[in-house]
């Protein structure tokens, strides 16, 4: 791809060193950000070859400036992109969405500070603690401090100087023992605010600190013979046993790791973060990247890992000294030991933030199903258009199954999907009528005729894809009669043959072999399955009242409704010789009565 003349002094001078670079348009818009570990090379890479109508091709084609900032490390080059890819917003840049406010725990800067939940972050000296992003686990958490430090939940200004002048009365939560009345005096603010200190740690995940504490405590007012004081100590401690029982999830010598993981797709990548202290997980968070140029896993856990490990005064975060990660990272991060482990305990943290990601995928696709199931449907379609390649989407399905047996009451079941699901009001049941004996083939081809015949006919909506039980005997079968009414290339005939689940197309040798978890596959398999469930049941039902009538309508003047009319009366032939020939008048009148009563005592 050639250069434009005014980019080329800029390129050759561009140094061997880590920075950032940053492209514009003709309008001085940064329309993308990047990073190198040599920016010579890298910018250069961009102008080595013809891109074609790719992504790339586009931005480079649009690229009129370039301006570049060198920094000590790649890692310094990787903070400095992650902020101006933020400032700027770039058009082909993987972008952050932030289309979701976690709730975090606040512990307020105020006198007697309160604690409460907030999706809020307001730089005023407070302390935040997450983020949550399972709104239960923060309640958990606050119920579990409310039951081991009672503190206050109204907003009264408490300061000294109001307390002294006795502005406040105790209200019911002193009563209820939920709080201890600061607002009074009857709690000191040194006892408070030892409280305060005690819950920063619990929820810093350093609950054995403070499990060490209340222990101690217990015992010295155990000494004192203050049973009652000790005993209300070990009550909190059980109760932070239990709670510290529940969030330990591997050994507790695994002290201060941040782990990370991704997954992507092909529109979006997702990061995972879990913080470890003393072997409990004390942060989740999971992040969505939009993806613009194809990046790798690589590329996306980097972005990720600068994003979430951005040191936060507010929040009161600090990074890791270790990294668990799934693979080797291709940077260095000052401070930052990086694992990727294969076996033992550090291995199954890497698995549960894993499975994190799995959870918070299928959570994200079954929430976008019931807000907007046309968008999941639009999806679905595009995917099965691609699949099998198709020149539109298969909005309307037919599926054709053949059943008989052994040549006798042979029945066609034709099934229809709508959008991805099934439209029973469309189902419909062919007996066939122009083949003897068995002979899938050639019953397949009658169906097909006469279905489409009758839809060109009547002016019908014709669907796109035309599914056949069978392999390519049944395809090309039907293919003669979609030939016949003049639809060849018009809709796609498929096949879909039990044993390996085949897909064949007509006039290709070579089956098409689809993921056994694809979505295409299981919607073809539940539209098949659905035809032989459909013509399973109609073909018994036939059969069935073929047997019932075939002994009463080998009666001289006895036709298939007379019979069925009784059979639904007496319940069988056996029934009609027992009863007197009067009930039987009652039924079909005096002559069919005497008919019936002749020739069914003949039987």
């Amino acid at each position: 791809m050639s250069i434009k003349e005014n980019l080329v002094p800029v390129i050759a001078s561009l140094p061997d060193s880590p920075g950032v670079y940053q492209y514009f348009d003709k309008d001085g818009k940064v329309i993308y950000v990047g990073k190198a570990k040599n920016l010579k090379k890298r910018v250069n890479s961009y102008f080595q070859k013809d891109h074609g109508n790719t992504k790339i091709g586009l931005l480079v084609r649009k690229i009129e400036k370039i301006n570049c900032v060198v920094v000590k490390t790649e890692w310094d080059a990787l903070l400095l992109e992650n902020n101006l890819i933020k400032k700027y917003q770039p058009r082909y840049n993987v972008m952050l969405k932030d289309d979701k406010t976690y709730p975090w725990i606040c512990i307020k800067n105020e006198p007697f500070p309160r604690i409460f939940p907030t999706r809020r972050i307001i730089r005023d000296g407070s302390a935040y603690f997450g983020p949550y992003t399972s709104v239960r686990l923060m309640n958990t958490v606050l119920e579990f401090i409310k039951q081991l430090y009672p503190l206050r939940t109204c907003n009264l200004n408490l300061t000294d100087e109001n307390i002294k002048m006795g502005k406040f009365k105790r209200c019911l939560e002193y009563h209820l023992g939920n709080c201890k009345a600061p607002c009074e005096g009857i709690q000191t603010k040194e006892d408070y605010s030892y409280s305060v200190s005690q819950i920063k740690l619990i929820l810093q995940g350093n609950i054995s600190g403070v499990m060490r504490y209340l222990k101690k405590q217990m015992e010295e007012e155990a000494a004192k013979w203050n049973f009652d004081k000790a005993q209300q100590l070990k009550e909190k401690l059980e109760l932070m046993e239990r709670f510290q029982s529940r969030s330990t999830v591997v050994n507790p010598s695994l002290t201060d790791i941040d782990v990370f993981s991704v997954r992507t797709d092909e529109k979006c990548g997702y990061v995972n973060f879990l913080k470890i202290v003393n072997g409990a997980v004390i942060q989740c968070q999971t992040i969505e990247l939009d993806k613009k140029l194809d990046e790798s896993e690589q590329e996306l856990l980097m972005m990720g890992i600068a994003e979430l490990r951005q040191h936060n005064p507010a929040t009161g975060f600090v990074p890791a000294p270790e990294i668990i990660a799934p693979f080797e990272l291709n940077a260095e991060i000052p401070g930052a030991l990086i694992t990727v482990p294969q076996i033992g305990d550090k291995k199954r943290l890497l698995e549960l933030s894993q499975n994190n990601l799995v959870y918070y995928i299928r959570e994200k696709e079954l929430a976008s199903t019931l807000v907007s199931p046309e968008i999941r449907t639009d999806e679905l379609m595009s995917r099965m258009q691609k699949d099998l390649r198709l020149v539109k989407p298969p909005l309307r399905i037919e599926c054709f199954d053949n059943s008989n047996i052994q040549g006798a009451f042979p029945v066609a079941a034709m099934t229809v999907f709508k959008n991805g699901k099934p439209s029973k009001s469309d189902y419909r049941l062919f007996n066939i009528r122009t083949v003897q004996g068995p002979n899938d083939f050639a019953s397949m081809e009658e169906v097909i005729y006469r279905r489409y015949k009758r839809l060109i006919e009547e002016k019908q909506e014709l669907p796109q894809l035309i599914v056949i039980d069978g392999g390519k005997g049944q395809i090309s079968s039907a293919m003669k009669s979609i030939e016949r009414v003049g639809l060849s290339g018009k809709i796609t005939v498929i096949g879909i043959a039990k044993r390996l689940e085949e897909i064949f197309f007509p006039g290709d040798a070579v089956p098409l072999y689809l993921d056994k978890r694809s979505p295409t596959l299981r919607i073809i398999q539940q539209i098949r399955d659905e035809a032989h469930r459909f013509g399973i049941m109609h073909h018994r039902n036939r059969r069935s009242k073929g047997a019932i009538q075939s002994s009463l309508t080998t009666i001289a003047g006895i036709g298939g409704k007379t019979a069925e009319k009784l059979l639904k009366k007496f319940g069988s032939v056996e029934q009609l010789k027992a009863v007197p020939e009067t009930e039987i008048a009652a039924v079909v009148g005096k002559a069919k009565a005497a008919l019936v009563k002749n020739g069914a005592g003949k039987q």
